[in-house]
């Protein structure tokens, strides 16, 4: 087992995670191995120099990462810090991003603007990873999708150009399960200039499923073919919960009779759908994600849901739009009329007032919209983007429940006013008198700006308890997640090579 030590990791103190495909399990790895680093008494702390996801979180400084990194952070026993994702990008449009430096929104640029400020985002990484190094005996760094991406190669600072700079290993990870795993480990690899194939100290085969003897003779062959050797070949984990860098999770948890049925329609924008992930794993839920265009298809039965959540967006405006054009108005008004509950978070919050207005085009050309007129209440949008951790207390009008604590964290660039607020979902923020939220008068809609709410075991029993009517069972989400983290950081001790990964490392 690799033990603890500056001396053990080499002179870097950086080891680096490389997939040869996006979703080929880089952020899994880095999750598994700070957690097996911190494990051993090793002070390790997760890096990922460029991401780009709408799932974001607020660090204690009051800074915006990457949720992935959060996570990550939280697998290595440290507090989340900015320095372990100085740049965030944040899609708004398809070829258009917010880039986030270092925790803070500097500008919104579209592609090829952005390709011609890496080299001033460089210095950002850089300045991030050397601060991380002098506080860490290790650093575990995340790769962007894949290194092998021949026209994103110039100014890189998401994988090969930022191993160089740093002059770190790299371990190169691909996914048997989605079939040509040596295919892309070889061209990966054929792919990198001399000096990045010299970096690459070894290869990962992950969600592998079957009998390894049958996998042997192909193992062979490629360590053979390449000169690297394989550290592990990782199961495919069954039913795991990790929460996502960015794709959603549809991965069905609940079976059986009168479960309580939530949709959540999938926006365009949809930001923070891990918001979500507590209810999905709740054993007396049925969660769907309602996908784009799959609306129509769905018969009626299907859409007579117990609750319907309009989740965070990063382009309000544009997906309220969209959720008209899509029909969403007349479902949403008929699930009213049947009893049915509505709640939006954040984004989806604003979207349930009168209007959002956007004055400052931040978010684009339209400058004002109707909402969809469920809360009394008005939004605008401001330049000034609001990120803080907070807690409070959690009320339910009209449900004979007393406040429950409730902790989260708020990102986003509205200010909201109206009567609706007269009556709030959450008070005493962070022991003064600032409230948040809204309910309506009839007890059917509540709209919030916190997320993570759902993590609060009280909080989520509430909910589900006006939901559905009946008394509802709590869910410890933080030990799901910590299951979750262990069980992957198991599998990484018990099938990783961790004695030669350190003698690799220490090379560099």
């Amino acid at each position: 087992m690799v033990k603890s030590g500056v001396a053990e990791y080499g002179k870097s103190k950086t080891l680096m995670v490389q997939g040869c495909t996006s979703d080929a399990g880089k952020s899994m790895l880095v999750t598994a191995l700070g957690r097996v680093f911190h494990r051993q008494g090793v002070a390790v702390a997760p890096f990922k120099p460029q991401n780009m996801a709408l799932n974001s979180a607020v660090t204690d400084e009051g800074g915006e990462i990457g949720r992935a990194q959060a996570v990550q952070a939280y697998a290595c026993g440290v507090a989340p810090h900015v320095d372990m994702n100085p740049v965030l990008l944040k899609p708004h449009t398809d070829i258009g991003a917010q880039v986030i430096i270092q925790g803070k929104a500097v500008s919104n640029m579209e592609a090829q603007t952005y390709h011609d400020y890496k080299k001033v985002a460089m210095t950002a990484v850089l300045e991030s990873h050397q601060r991380l190094t002098k506080q860490y005996d290790l650093v575990v760094v995340e790769g962007a999708g894949s290194p092998a991406e021949i026209n994103l190669r110039e100014n890189d600072i998401a994988n090969m150009g930022f191993a160089e700079e740093a002059d770190c290993p790299v371990i190169l990870i691909a996914d048997i399960d989605k079939g040509g795993v040596f295919a892309h480990l070889v061209g990966t690899l054929d792919l990198l200039s001399e000096s990045e194939q010299n970096r690459v100290v070894g290869f990962v085969i992950n969600r592998f499923r079957g009998d390894i003897k049958l996998l042997e003779s192909g193992l062979d062959w490629l360590e053979a073919k390449t000169g690297k050797p394989v550290l592990g070949v990782l199961p495919y984990l069954h039913g795991l919960h990790l929460e996502a860098e960015d794709a959603i999770d549809q991965q069905q948890v609940s079976e059986g009779a009168n479960l309580i049925r939530v949709l959540v329609p999938v926006l365009p924008h949809i930001s923070n759908h891990t918001d979500f992930d507590p209810l999905r794993l709740h054993p007396e839920v049925d969660l769907k994600f309602v996908a784009p265009n799959a609306l129509s298809t769905i018969p009626d039965q299907e859409l007579a849901a117990d609750l319907i959540i309009l989740p965070g967006s990063k382009s309000v405006i544009a997906d309220m739009q969209w959720l008209n054009e899509q029909g969403w108005k007349p479902v949403l008004d008929k699930h009213l009329r049947y009893g049915g509950k509505l709640l939006g978070i954040c984004g989806g919050y604003q979207m349930l007032g009168l209007e959002v207005a956007d004055p400052d085009g931040i978010e684009g050309e339209i400058e004002e919209s109707v909402g969809l007129g469920y809360l009394d209440i008005k939004t605008k949008l401001l330049p000034h983007k609001q990120l803080r951790n907070v807690s409070g207390l959690f009320q339910l009008q009209g449900q004979g429940t007393k406040a429950c604590e409730v902790s989260g964290y708020e990102i986003h660039a509205g200010i909201t006013e109206g009567e609706a607020l007269k009556t709030p979902l959450i008070c005493d923020l962070d022991n003064e008198l600032r409230m948040d939220g809204a309910q309506s008068l009839d007890g059917q809609v509540i709209g919030t700006y916190l997320h993570g709410l759902f993590e609060s075991p009280e909080v989520l029993q509430q909910v589900l308890n006006w939901t559905s009517g009946r008394e509802v069972d709590a869910l410890d989400y933080e030990a799901q997640r910590e299951a979750g983290i262990n069980r992957v950081a198991d599998a990484v001790e018990q099938h990783l090579d961790l004695d030669s990964l350190a003698e690799l490392m220490k090379d560099f």
